[in-house]
């Protein structure tokens, strides 16, 4: 997982510098078992650039999807939500996270985040409509 300090200029979102740093972290998927390394990366409310990979265990559904690694990432950085993010294949070609990930995703991005998605750049509302998530419970309790 890496961290870099490449803030977008005048909140533009540079989708380029997001794919590199996702095809970056790619090279330290750890893939045995089925081969197909991902890499993601995202930008932060601050500036930062962040990124992650997919972690395999022999144990299948232990797998860590590279999401995880990205969110573990933005935490133990300095916290902050996500503006942008990109998902790639070891190709460099642009992958959907599963809906697990679009949920994590979703609890830690800013209302409206953008995603490089097969289909275009789309928010994250767009890829998990009606989303449960912390805006959910802050309504609940009238926070």
């Amino acid at each position: 997982m890496n961290e870099t300090n490449q803030a977008a200029p005048s909140g533009e979102i540079d989708w380029g510098v997001l794919r590199a740093a996702a095809l970056s972290a790619v090279e330290n998927a750890y893939v045995p078992y089925s081969k197909f390394p991902v890499g993601v990366a995202a930008l932060v409310t601050d500036g930062r650039i962040i990124s992650g990979c997919n972690v395999e265990n022999a144990s299948y559904g232990l797998t860590l999807c590279a999401e995880c690694g990205l969110v573990s990432t933005l935490h133990a950085t300095g916290g902050g939500q996500l503006v942008a993010f990109s998902c790639v294949d070891g190709h460099g070609n642009t992958l959907m996270p599963c809906g697990r990930c679009r949920q994590l995703l979703f609890e830690h991005a800013v209302p409206g985040m953008q995603l490089e998605t097969v289909s275009g750049i789309r928010t994250i509302e767009e890829v998990i409509p009606d989303a449960f998530g912390p805006r959910t419970l802050a309504e609940y309790s009238g926070s």
